[in-house]
C-alpha cells in the first residue's frame, strides 16, 4: 500500500526539523537518528502527565538481604576508617545506542544483594563511622548507602523522555524507597553522590582514605580518583596499588559461601540439569543438520530464561572434531553421527549465582568401545580428584591427583612415551599436551569466583567448608595430533561437577546429573523417548 504524504506532513516535518538539537547552527551536530520522537512542546508535556494509573513495584526484602550485615561488617573491619565505593556498572555497548543486557558488578551485587538489572548506576558507599560515636563503641565501622537513581515514574518528564531510566521505556523499576526496602540498606538520590564521596577525604591524621572497585565503572573510578587528587592523594600507583588490595580483599571473602549461596548455587545446578534434559530431547533430530551445535545451545539457552537470569557463561556444544578445542563457542558445526558430544554450560539464576557442569555424550546413544575406554578414564581422574578433596587439602592436592591418573592412562596406551613420574614432574609435564588447563576452580556469582585473591590464598590455601568449586578433568585429542593414533584424533572428553566442601568431606552438589556410563546411556534414551 502506497503512503502518501500531504501538504500538511511536510509542514510538520518543517516544524519538527526547526526544533532538532542544532537547528539554528549552519553545521547541526549529528544526532541519534534511530526513531523520530515527539517534539517537546508544552502543549505534549503538559498532555504527558496527565492520565496515568500509578505503577507500583513490588517492595518487599530480598533473601539475601538477612546476609548482608554479616559480608559488610567483615569489610568495613579490614579497612576501618576509609570509605569503600563499590559501583555497579554501567550498560556496555553492543553496537551504536544497542546495550548488552545489563549485569551488575559481582562486588556490588555481593555486598548488596541485588541481582538481575535493578541498579545499573548505582554505587553502593561504606562510609567511616566517628570512632567517638555510640555506633563505634557498639562495634560498627562503617554505615552502608546506596546512591540510585530516582524512579521516573508518570510524575517526572523523564517518564517519557529518559529512555534509560524513564518507566515508559522500561517499565517500573525499583526506586530509592524500593531498593532500601529490598537491601535494607539506607539509599539516596544518586545526586548527592559527589559531596558524599568528597567529605572529609584528607591525608592529614583522622581525615578519611577512599578505595574504589576500580573496573566496575571507569567512570566512577575517575571520579574517585579525582576527590583522591584534589584532597592530598596526588600518586595514581599507589592508590591503584590500594584499591587493589580492596578487590583482592572482595575477591577472597567471596571463598567461603554462606547457606543462602550455597541455596542459590543448588538452585542452579538443579535449573541446569533441566537445560540438559532439553538438549538431549532435542538431540536426535539435530543430528546431521546444519549448524546442528546451534539448535542445542538454543535448547538450553531457553531454559535459562525460563528458569533463571540467563547463562552463565557462553555455553560451549562441541561435537566431533571441535570437542578437544578447550574455548569452542562458535557453536557453528554440525553434530555427527559416531561422534562424541561436548556440552560446557551452566544457567544462572536471578542471584546471578551459576553453575558450571560439563558433561560428554555419545551423539548415536552408545559408547563405542574406543570412547567408553577414553570416558572412563576422564571419569577416573574426575573420582581421584574428589578424593583427594577433604577439609585442609588444597586445590593442588586435587590438580595433582587428577593429573596422575591422566598421566598413568596416557602412558598405559602407549601415547605418552616417557615414564609417569618423569611427566608429572615439574620439568617434565609431557602430559599436559592432552590436558593443558586446569581440573578445579571456586564457583558462585562468577563462574570462575574469587578469581582476584593471591595465589597463597588460592591455589595454596586449604579448602574449608563453605567453599564450592568444580573438579573438571578431560583429555583433548586434537584432530591434528600426529602423535596419536588415527582413531583417536578429534576426540574431546571433559567430565564437570560442582562439589560443596562440608565438615564430613565433599559432596557433589551435581549428583542427579548421570556421568556414570550406563546412567548416561540410559538418560539419552529417556530424553529421546520424550520427543516421540
Amino acid at each position: 500500500m502506497s503512503e502518501v504524504v500531504t501538504s500538511k506532513d511536510r509542514e510538520y516535518e518543517a516544524q519538527e526539523m526547526a526544533q532538532a538539537p542544532g537547528a539554528d547552527q549552519p553545521m547541526a551536530d549529528r544526532t541519534n537518528n534511530r526513531t523520530l520522537r515527539p517534539t517537546t512542546s508544552k502543549k505534549f508535556a503538559e498532555f504527558m502527565k496527565t492520565g496515568w494509573e500509578d505503577q507500583e513495584p513490588e517492595i518487599k526484602p530480598l533473601e539475601s538481604s538477612r546476609f548482608i550485615g554479616a559480608r559488610l561488617k567483615a569489610l568495613g573491619k579490614r579497612f576501618e576508617g576509609e570509605r569503600i565505593v563499590i559501583p555497579a556498572g554501567q550498560p556496555k555497548t553492543r553496537n551504536n545506542d544497542d546495550d548488552y543486557a545489563f549485569r551488575p558488578n559481582t562486588e556490588f551485587s555481593y555486598y548488596t544483594g541485588l541481582g538481575q538489572d535493578y541498579e545499573a548506576g548505582a554505587v553502593l558507599v561504606l562510609n567511616p563511622v566517628d570512632p567517638d560515636s555510640p555506633e563505634a563503641k557498639a562495634g560498627a565501622t562503617h554505615t552502608p548507602e546506596l546512591f540510585v537513581a530516582p524512579r521516573a515514574d508518570n510524575s517526572t518528564e523523564a517518564y517519557y523522555a529518559d529512555a534509560h531510566y524513564g518507566e515508559y521505556w522500561v517499565g517500573p523499576r525499583a526506586g530509592l524507597k524500593e531498593l532500601n526496602a529490598m537491601t535494607g540498606i539506607a539509599t539516596h538520590d544518586i545526586a548527592q553522590l559527589p559531596d558524599a564521596l568528597g567529605k572529609d577525604v584528607g591525608a592529614e591524621a583522622g581525615a578519611v582514605h577512599m578505595r574504589v572497585i576500580r573496573l566496575a565503572d571507569p567512570q566512577m573510578t575517575d571520579e574517585v580518583e579525582g576527590v583522591r587528587e584534589a584532597n592530598g592523594f596526588p600518586d595514581p600507583d599507589a592508590n591503584e596499588k590500594a584499591d587493589d588490595e580492596l578487590q583482592e580483599f572482595a575477591s577472597t571473602a567471596r571463598m567461603v559461601k554462606d547457606s543462602y549461596e550455597v541455596g542459590e548455587i543448588r538452585k542452579a545446578v538443579a535449573a541446569t540439569k533441566h537445560g540438559f534434559d532439553r538438549i538431549l530431547t532435542r538431540l536426535p533430530e539435530a543430528v546431521g543438520k546444519p549448524r546442528s551445535e546451534r539448535m542445542l545451545e538454543g535448547e538450553f539457552n531457553a531454559v535459562s530464561r525460563e528458569e533463571g537470569n540467563t547463562v552463565g557463561y557462553d555455553t560451549i556444544i562441541a561435537s566431533g572434531e571441535h570437542a578437544p578445542i578447550l574455548h569452542w563457542m562458535r557453536n557453528t558445526g554440525v553434530v555427527g553421527h559416531g561422534e562424541m558430544l561436548l556440552i560446557d554450560a551452566g544457567i544462572e539464576v536471578d542471584s546471578l549465582y551459576t553453575a558450571d557442569i560439563t558433561r560428554t555424550f555419545p551423539v548415536d546413544g552408545k559408547f563405542t568401545p574406543l570412547q567408553k575406554k577414553i570416558y572412563q578414564a576422564v571419569l577416573d581422574s574426575q573420582q581421584a580428584g574428589f578424593e583427594a578433596a577433604k577439609p585442609g587439602a588444597t586445590y593442588s592436592d586435587i590438580h595433582h591427583a587428577c593429573m596422575r591418573v591422566i598421566a598413568q592412562k596416557l602412558h598405559d596406551w602407549g601415547i605418552l612415551k616417557v615414564d609417569v613420574e618423569e611427566s608429572l614432574s615439574p620439568l617434565g609435564q609431557q602430559h599436559r599436551r592432552w590436558l593443558a588447563c586446569g581440573v578445579a576452580h571456586h564457583l558462585g556469582l562468577d563462574v570462575h569466583d574469587c578469581a582476584q585473591a593471591r595465589y597463597e590464598s588460592y591455589q595454596g590455601a586449604k579448602i574449608t567448608p563453605g567453599m564450592v568449586f568444580t573438579i573438571e578433568p578431560g583429555l583433548y585429542f586434537a584432530k591434528n595430533d600426529l602423535l596419536l593414533p588415527p582413531e583417536m584424533r578429534g576426540i574431546g572428553v571433559r567430565i564437570e561437577d560442582d562439589v560443596l566442601m562440608t565438615e564430613d568431606g565433599p559432596e557433589w552438589i551435581s549428583k542427579d546429573i548421570p556421568k556414570q556410563i550406563s546412567d548416561v546411556e540410559e538418560w539419552m534414551a529417556q530424553r529421546a523417548a520424550v520427543r516421540k
